[in-house]
């Protein structure tokens, strides 16, 4: 896959996810074997997905000049699976989760940005 197509997979999934922050309650019993169970099987593809646009998203930072570098895509990784984790646990205010969101969409946007003037 490219780095457009992960990027706006990446930005699909965690806008549903978003919703489910949003729409979900907090989990009873955040030890309960069962909602480990759940949260490891919806999340793990998702990581494949993160850890599939970190390397590419480096790979192409390091072969161009663009306005993103490599520290924030180690930065944005961090981000995204705390997200992630959040998304299911409920576990940060709605201010924190919001900031870490906006700061995703952000570097995906510098990125879709350099990619776009990258092809032309």
């Amino acid at each position: 896959m490219s780095l457009y197509e992960d990027i706006i997979k990446l930005n699909r999934t965690f806008s549903s996810l978003k919703e489910l922050y949003e729409k979900s309650e907090k989990p009873q019993d955040k030890k309960d074997p069962a909602l480990f169970s759940y949260v490891k099987q919806q999340t793990l593809p998702i990581f494949k997905d993160i850890d599939n646009w970190k390397e590419n998203a480096l790979e192409f930072v390091k072969q161009r000049s663009v306005a993103v570098h490599p520290q924030q895509i180690e930065s944005t990784a961090e981000n995204l699976e705390l997200l992630l984790m959040h998304s299911y646990y409920i576990d940060v205010k709605r201010k924190r989760y919001m900031e870490l969101y906006q700061s995703i969409v952000y570097v995906f946007d510098l990125l879709l940005k350099d990619l776009e003037s990258n092809t032309k």
